[in-house]
């Protein structure tokens, strides 16, 4: 797991041993900023899931202000703090509490990474407080990570785009009624 593209390219990221947590492959993250990359640059973001810290890394290395990381796992977050100890920024916060709690919190995000574990589907909850709390910025993008198609409504929010790399799905929303 490396970064792809910025100021940190080609720098290795600590990983998780065993097969439990399944961070987002490079050539999805390649893929999901090349269609973000217009958004990126000068991005509030929320890496709400963030395990090792993967996207929201990348999103500081391609100029994004802020990046706020939450996961509730503490071994994720002792991994996160390792790779973000290697970068020269401190434009980032960690917290670590449940989805629900770390989205009542916050508002004022350009981009929001939605990436929980497979298993549980964790992620349509936080679309549901996204929308309905409007924590997205005006023409903010919300972006599901997750191992099946995305199918419904979400009060708040609308797809407008998903896109299908192996066995992983990105599913991007965007605020509507803001």
């Amino acid at each position: 797991m490396r970064i792809i593209s910025g100021k940190y390219r080609g720098m290795n990221l600590a990983e998780f041993k065993g097969n439990e947590i399944r961070p987002t492959a490079d050539r999805v993250k390649e893929s999901l900023f090349n269609i973000l990359s217009e958004k990126t640059f000068g991005a509030r973001v929320l890496d709400l899931f963030c395990g090792s810290g993967n996207l929201g890394i990348e999103s500081i290395s391609r100029g994004a202000d802020f990046v706020h990381f939450n996961d509730i796992s503490k071994d994720s977050v002792s991994v996160l703090k390792k790779n973000l100890s290697r970068l020269k920024d401190n434009n980032f916060a960690v917290t670590v509490q449940d989805y629900s709690l770390c989205l009542s919190r916050v508002k004022g995000f350009d981009l929001i990474f939605i990436d929980p574990p497979y298993a549980k589907d964790f992620g349509v909850g936080a679309l549901e407080i996204i929308g309905g709390e409007k924590i997205l910025n005006e023409d903010g993008i919300a972006v599901l990570e997750r191992d099946r198609s995305f199918s419904g409504e979400i009060s708040g929010l609308e797809e407008y785009d998903e896109r299908k790399y192996g066995r992983v799905y990105l599913t991007f929303f965007r605020g509507v009624n803001l």
